[in-house]
């Protein structure tokens, strides 16, 4: 059994361990700290976290002023508050102003599960990705989410960390990884067919590959932690070499990762491209692992989906 860990978990973890190397992190919450994993930094440096209460907009501006003052913010909510109803303040008191804020939104996506509709933020990449300046990253594992957070605690200028509420196998635990932002992972080579996902679909990509390689498809498999900037020259080197490509993300398949693929292939490399998401359309109230199964997110829908493509 692999070792499962979920992102907001690592996230919690990374942020107690920067809050000791560099006093300038300073964390803020929108009174969600147990769920976000916020909690242990606000008990281990309670003079460096603020809870701005059930108030997202506040809670960006003050990571905004902060921000003016050297300090480095991580600027917590759900995604779905955190992408939309601070969406304005994020563009104009951040993108605009290139200030140097993480706003670091867990329980994206349809795995917040039984919190239904409301809370499932399928559309938060879209969003994000389209405010200048900003740096959209979506860690496959608590590994790499931990890394992430020390990544961009270093790096100036606004960033969207998307964090997840479920607990995924972790896949990232080799001696040799490495986070660099805007550089995507080659996880598997393969000539047949090219698997680029991003999140836990990671985790089912490499899944699905497996099942390929026992029907004699070998399957490259990518993991892009970065939708932008993206990592345009693994695109069109995997495009070249394999000739068909497929998405996969937990998000709507409009404007996420697998447009983002779709605009990178269209100017430079054009392919058969299949995008695995959810169908534009909300989400449900349910167990995360019956909805990843009804809305296709799962290793099968890979499986079939890159059997069709090689099929035409």
């Amino acid at each position: 059994m692999s070792k499962m860990m979920a992102t907001r978990d690592g996230y919690g973890k990374a942020l107690v361990e920067l809050g000791k190397e560099n006093e300038n992190v300073v964390v803020l919450d929108a009174d969600l700290s147990k769920s976000t994993k916020t909690a242990e930094f606000g008990e281990t440096y309670p003079e460096r976290f603020f809870n701005a209460g059930v108030a997202e907009q506040n809670l960006i501006g003050l990571a905004a002023g902060l921000s003016t003052t050297g300090k480095i913010p991580f600027a917590s909510s759900f995604a779905m508050f955190a992408s939309g109803r601070a969406f304005e303040i994020i563009r104009n008191s951040i993108g605009y102003p290139q200030l140097n804020v993480k706003i670091c939104a867990t329980h994206a996506g349809i795995t917040v599960g039984e919190d239904g509709a409301s809370h499932q933020a399928l559309e938060d990449i879209a969003c994000m990705r389209t405010i200048p300046n900003m740096t959209v990253i979506v860690p496959s594992d608590g590994v790499e989410a931990m890394a992430a957070v020390k990544k961009i605690a270093d790096y100036q200028g606004p960033v969207y960390l998307r964090l997840g509420r479920l607990a995924v196998p972790v896949i990232n635990d080799q001696e040799n990884y490495e986070f660099e932002i805007g550089k995507g992972v080659t996880l598997k080579e393969g000539a047949d067919i090219t698997i680029i996902a991003t999140g836990l679909m990671v985790h089912e990509a490499l899944k699905a590959a497996k099942s390929l390689e026992d029907n004699g498809v070998e399957a490259r498999v990518l993991n892009l932690h970065t939708i932008k900037p993206i990592d345009s020259d693994l695109i069109i080197k995997a495009a070249e070499e394999t000739g068909l490509i497929i998405t996969a993300e937990e998000h709507n398949i409009i404007g996420g990762l697998g447009s983002a693929v779709a605009e990178v292939l269209s100017e430079n490399r054009p392919v058969p491209l299949k995008r695995i998401g959810v169908n534009d359309t909300f989400g449900e109230s349910g167990k995360p692992e019956e909805l990843l199964e009804k809305y296709g997110l799962s290793a099968d829908k890979i499986f079939k989906t890159a059997i069709e493509l090689l099929a035409r």
